[in-house]
């Protein structure tokens, strides 16, 4: 590569960008990084989740799953975002990267973890979305958050970003089959089966709704560890 930092040209073709991308050693490296930053963050929760088995006897998390963005979707967002293909324009312009999702049992321990994860003197919040609190139009319900934290590699540290979705089942099981329903087939929707969609959605946060009362009742009559 002439320079390290310039991974791909604005002139090149889809194909010969991916090329690039694909033998392109600064990328890996950066690749690299934003999995590490992935690990970082799941090690957290980890842990938040452990301590809050041992004081409440539950796990508030009911899974973490991680992915780091594809190649492909880096382009086209670049693309989209008319911004040149290089590493720190991608690092500079793109905050999910590297993304972090965490399915929580109730409604209240989106919040409670979320509040506990930016407690943490080494995690600097840079941008907060509530979809819970205000949903998308067609239902989708989610709280997101962009976030740097720091790596720690052998002969240096590096702040980097990741986006963190926190949501409960119900809000996943949801998220999940409207992807299914929806990915390559937009042109098959009219508006009322988008309209059948956001029913579901109600649906599925009056149930949080319910769970996260009911959970509130529990908590209230069991005894506080000390």
């Amino acid at each position: 590569m002439e320079n390290k930092e310039n991974v791909t040209r604005n002139d090149l073709s889809y194909e010969e960008i991916m090329d690039k991308l694909k033998e392109s050693y600064p990328f890996e490296r950066l690749m690299s990084r934003y999995r590490c930053a992935m690990m970082e963050i799941e090690t957290k929760f980890n842990v938040l989740n452990e301590e809050y088995s041992l004081l409440f006897d539950r796990q508030p998390i009911s899974s973490i799953k991680a992915r780091l963005k594809a190649p492909e979707s880096i382009i086209e967002k670049m693309r989209k975002l008319g911004k040149p293909f290089t590493l720190k324009s991608m690092e500079e312009n793109l905050n999910d990267i590297a993304g972090i999702r965490v399915v929580c049992s109730f409604v209240s321990d989106v919040y409670t973890l979320a509040e506990a994860l930016l407690k943490q003197d080494d995690i600097t919040l840079i941008q907060r979305k509530d979809y819970i609190a205000g949903p998308k139009g067609n239902g989708y319900r989610s709280l997101h958050l962009i976030v740097e934290v720091p790596i720690f590699l052998e002969r240096e540290k590096r702040i980097m970003k990741a986006e963190v979705q926190l949501r409960t089942i119900a809000m996943d099981s949801w998220a999940s089959l409207e992807h299914q329903l929806r990915y390559k087939k937009e042109n098959l929707f009219d508006e009322q089966m988008m309209q059948e969609l956001r029913t579901c959605a109600d649906l599925s946060a009056e149930l949080d709704a319910k769970m996260n009362h009911l959970k509130s009742q529990v908590d209230h009559q069991s005894p506080q560890k000390q």
